[in-house]
């Protein structure tokens, strides 16, 4: 309700903006319009992803992941100079390594076999409403934009707006961004842990009584509940970008984020080096669960250059190097050649490097002590490299001679990732975007 509130405020600003322009001019100029017709763009992905170092189940674990997604985003011109652009997606998945929050509920317990319990798949949706203005000359741009999305366990809040200027007869352009996530966790431990929480009943619980306890009888883990399940994250970005050359552009970004709160995640479990291991079948019951600091401040500084080789050629790179509070520090850089075949079809062979030093608190399985503040066994902390190959295709049809009703086919993409760490995770995707605009 609070969002068709919002659409219609910023619809009927936009009349009564242009309503107020037409009344204070008795001559109409003409000016080109910042988008000239309603467009579509319907988005869809399938990812799958394997590995043996699964969070979840402490460093070690299938990673098993399916996922895919259909986002739509609709862009409306309100007059000339203001669009409003509504997004909005979903995203479902299942995962062998989360459904192993509860491994008990199904066949053998292994941390290499998925478990059929709730915890095996879910579906994360997101609304976005965005608005954005510019002058009338096109050298000023203003935007704003408010997001909602949800999962089973976790909701977000995000809002956020940016200006951009652009200026030297549009050759330079410079742009501020900030936004603001204000997210609230509803924490879900693994199962053997419960019971050890506030209202527990701890080693006589039915999940003990009932099912025999291997290695470490004195099952006692380390666990108290988080107090605060909330997180907030804080970001502002700067951009500049230059045409150096009629073929060369290049541009600079840096960007800053705060965040705040439960920065954990309350189901990955970590296994200490000094405590006795305890089973029930062939999983291991958890010593712990992931304790991380409650802020992080992370900085990412970037540049792009591309070349127009020729009408057939272009070539777009990429390097961005980040660090944060965590210990992390990484390198990133990217080459794409797009390659003209006629004017309707274009091939994006692309490739990526990425390396990483490890968090802090960063240890693999059976190595933290017990005696540490914080601990994870996650290995998207951890330190590692890896290389991503893609390859996409293109077609372009600026007359839209196809139509589904009042839209024309403007443009079809499909591309196609390749993903290979060198930690034993790998990962593939495949996307495909269709764009419409209305005649």
């Amino acid at each position: 309700m609070r969002l068709k509130k919002f659409v219609i405020i910023l619809a009927l600003f936009g009349f009564l903006r242009l309503s107020a322009q037409t009344s204070q001019d008795s001559t109409n100029v003409y000016k080109k319009r910042v988008l000239e017709t309603t467009e579509i763009d319907f988005l869809s992905s399938y990812y799958t992803q394997d590995g043996d170092n699964a969070a979840v189940s402490g460093g070690t674990g299938t990673e098993e992941l399916t996922d895919a997604t259909a986002t739509f985003v609709v862009s409306i011109p309100l007059n000339a100079d203001d669009v409003l652009t509504i997004d909005a997606g979903v995203s479902a998945y299942t995962s062998a390594s989360s459904s192993n929050v509860n491994p008990f509920d199904d066949g053998t317990a292994s941390p290499f076999q998925a478990s059929s319990g709730a915890s095996s798949g879910d579906v994360w949706s997101n609304l976005t409403a965005s608005y954005s203005h510019s002058s009338d000359d096109r050298n000023d741009i203003w935007s704003a934009k408010l997001s909602v999305s949800t999962e089973y366990d976790y909701f977000s809040l995000g809002f956020g707006g940016s200006y951009t200027k652009l200026f030297n007869e549009k050759n330079t352009e410079f742009s501020i961004s900030a936004n603001v996530y204000l997210d609230t966790w509803n924490a879900i431990y693994p199962i053997e842990l419960r019971p050890f929480g506030e209202s527990g009943n701890g080693i006589n619980n039915s999940l003990f009584t009932q099912n025999n306890i291997t290695g470490n009888q004195n099952y006692s883990p380390l666990f108290t509940e988080f107090k605060d399940e909330s997180r907030n994250s804080y970001s502002v970005g700067f951009g500049l970008s230059q045409i150096l050359h009629k073929n060369v552009q290049g541009s600079l970004s840096v960007d800053l984020v705060k965040q705040d709160g439960l920065l954990s995640t309350p189901f990955q479990r970590v296994y200490f080096s000094d405590v006795a291991d305890s089973f029930i079948e062939d999983f291991q019951l958890a010593d712990a669960i992931e304790q991380l600091p409650d802020s992080r401040f992370k900085v990412a500084i970037g540049g792009r250059l591309n070349w127009y080789l020729s009408e057939s050629f272009t070539v777009r790179t990429f390097y961005r190097y980040y660090f944060d509070d965590w210990g992390i520090n990484s390198h990133t850089a990217s080459i794409e050649i797009p390659f003209k075949l006629s004017d309707k079809f274009t091939l994006y062979p692309s490739y990526r490097f990425y390396n990483q030093t490890a968090a802090d608190y960063f240890y693999p399985y059976e190595t933290a002590l017990s005696s540490y503040e914080f601990y994870t066994s996650d290995y998207d902390l951890s330190k590692y490299s890896s290389n991503q190959f893609g390859f996409g295709i293109s077609y372009t049809d600026i007359f839209t001679k196809a139509h589904i009703w009042k839209f024309g086919l403007k443009s079809v993409d499909l591309k196609y990732y390749k993903y290979d760490r060198n930690t034993t995770f790998s990962s593939s995707i495949v996307t495909a975007g269709i764009k419409f605009i209305m005649n």
